[in-house]
């Protein structure tokens, strides 16, 4: 990996003590690969490889480590590193690190700052937590409709070195209301003389400064877009957004959507990072919750312990039918919790999906009923292990796991409409606990159909 080979250089110059050499090394990598590599040394060591880059290559950096790491290098730099660093990072990731941190910390922080970058951060910093207003870049490069395209160009080269990103340019009237937004390649390829009004068509989409970030997620996957405007409820260019930010926000969202499915609190900080009592106390929780519910799975084996005395063959069958169900169920919260996300399913579609999902549980269990009678009736043929009335235990199988996957898949895929309904996150109906679920409601499925069938022989 190339952070391997980083790291190794930059060790071996820094136990040379060689520094002048090693800010020359420093300068020929790309910011992510340095971010990637630093984060393997120690702190201290982390203090001095920042101290000996050059400024606006030490911001860049630093936006690239994960915000533990950022906060823990905070405190190892001076207040001199500190101001250069935060002065030279983009408005939107200092806003990103600084509402993570307390607010003591911020208010220091911001004063080390410079007036006009204190405007800028306490400007952003007053939008709602989770808001689009927080996640935004003021630096963007806004063109008037009246201008030509020689004068749009000349503002460009004047403005543009501040600029987040020079892909889109946006038009706006004298009160800085958008008007629209254009890629800059059509101003590059139109005749000099030609006004903006001419090349502009007026079909944007703009996110508003209170939008949440999952707004910002589905906007930037539906129209395709690199960089986004925002505005305020005046329709007033305030910002922008690019799509690296709006990744990281999909990713963070996906990562806590995984913990939750997988019977977990979100952990909210990087595994490595994560304080043992705290990554406990998280998975604590869940764990006791699901462990009360297996409980009643003992409680039903002990309603049903008559019929077990009576055949105790249908015990040897119990792991196949709970686990089946579990199973089935697991996968229908998974499918319907991701399409949920993505927007393929809504609330209002909760029918549509039981309807798919009864005929998908009905082939899904035949499927699995199927090669369990056909396995049963196999195991028979040369053995006598499931008795005389093993042509009745294997229907019994059967048709349970026919009714233990319907009702899996069933129980899955409506529990995150039902939690969503209530206003809770529909990852919180995890596979395990979906899987808990099922299993005690898979018994008294079992053994029902047992008593039918096997009532006059076994039972």
């Amino acid at each position: 990996m190339i952070a391997d080979v980083i790291q190794s250089e930059i060790q071996e110059l820094i136990e040379q003590r060689k520094l002048a050499e090693l800010k020359g090394v420093l300068a020929e990598w790309h910011p992510a690969d340095l971010a990637e590599a630093i984060v393997g040394f120690p702190i201290e060591q982390q203090g001095v490889i920042f101290r000996i880059l050059p400024q606006p290559v030490a911001a860049d950096v630093f936006e690239y480590l994960d915000r533990a790491t950022q906060k823990q290098l905070l405190k190892a730099l001076g207040q001199e590193d500190t101001v250069r660093i935060l002065n030279e990072m983009t408005p939107d990731d200092r806003t990103a690190l600084l509402e993570e941190l307390p607010s003591v910390a911020v208010t220091q922080l911001l004063g080390l700052l410079s007036p006009a970058e204190r405007a800028t951060a306490q400007h952003l910093l007053g939008y709602p937590e989770g808001s689009i207003g927080r996640l935004m870049t003021p630096d963007f490069i806004a063109v008037r409709d009246e201008w030509t395209v020689q004068q749009v160009l000349d503002h460009v080269r004047q403005v543009g070195r501040d600029s987040e990103t020079l892909n889109v340019l946006y038009v706006v009237d004298e009160g800085g209301t958008l008007i629209d937004d254009v890629r800059i390649r059509e101003f590059l390829l139109r005749p000099l003389a030609q006004p903006v009004r001419e090349i502009r068509n007026s079909e944007f989409f703009a996110l508003k400064v209170t939008d949440s970030g999952e707004t910002a997620v589905e906007a930037f996957r539906k129209y395709d877009r690199t960089t986004l405007p925002v505005v305020d409820s005046a329709g007033k260019l305030v910002g922008i957004v690019t799509v690296d930010d709006v990744l990281d926000i999909a990713e963070a969202a996906a990562t806590e959507d995984i913990q939750k499915m997988g019977g977990s609190e979100a952990l909210d900080e990087p595994y490595r990072q994560i304080a043992l009592r705290k990554m406990i106390r998280k998975r604590a929780g869940w764990l006791v919750v699901l462990f009360l519910g297996e409980l009643l799975t003992a409680t039903a084996m002990g309603y049903f312990e008559e019929e077990i005395a009576k055949a105790v063959v249908l015990a040897l069958f119990v792991p196949l039918i709970i686990s089946s169900g579990g199973n089935s169920g697991s996968q229908a919260a998974t499918l319907i919790i991701r399409a949920m996300a993505l927007g393929e399913v809504t609330l209002r579609d909760w029918w549509q999906v039981m309807r798919r999902e009864v005929l998908a549980g009905l082939a899904l269990g035949g499927i699995l009923g199927v090669i369990g009678f056909v396995r049963i009736t196999a195991w028979s043929l040369f053995s006598n292990i499931y008795g005389p009335h093993w042509f009745l235990v294997a229907i019994t199988v059967g048709l349970s796991l026919v009714g233990v996957v319907l009702w899996g898949t069933l129980a899955g895929s409506m529990l995150p409409f039902l939690l969503r309904r209530m206003g809770f996150d529909p990852a919180a109906s995890s596979a395990p606990f979906v899987a808990t679920l099922v299993d005690v409601t898979g018994l008294v499925i079992y053994f029902g159909v047992a008593a039918l069938i096997l009532s006059g022989t076994l039972l």
